[in-house]
């Protein structure tokens, strides 16, 4: 039985200008990825449709990207979005508060237009 090699997946490498991590964010997140035995994980930001005004914030632990994904590295940590997403997240800032009320974490995004009263969505 012959077994051909798989393809590497063909992602692109992006920097900090497209998405870009506090040092807050980034110890939380290697304090995720660690707990779940993804020491070579990355956090996967998406953008899909919801919430009040329209757009939300999709947020997961992943073994790493896939094809077409932009792989980003801020503050050691990886960072995989989706050309679509991109869009909608460039020039973005990702950080994490212990606050009790208003803790987790949170973006700041140049590109949203209008915000939801919660918190949780954006319009672009």
């Amino acid at each position: 039985m012959l077994v051909t090699p798989s393809a590497p997946p063909t992602y692109r490498l992006g920097n900090e200008k497209l998405c870009r991590i506090t040092t807050h964010a980034a110890t939380k997140l290697l304090s995720l990825l660690e707990r779940q035995g993804r020491l070579h994980g990355a956090l996967r930001i998406a953008i899909i449709g919801g919430g009040c005004s329209g757009l939300q914030y999709k947020m997961d632990l992943v073994e790493g990207p896939v094809a077409r994904d932009i792989l980003i590295e801020s503050q050691g940590v990886r960072i995989v979005i989706d050309p679509k997403s991109a869009l909608f997240v460039s020039g973005s800032e990702l950080d994490y508060s212990d606050d009790l009320q208003k803790g987790g974490f949170k973006v700041t995004n140049p590109n949203a237009v209008a915000h939801c009263s919660c918190g949780e969505s954006f319009s672009a």
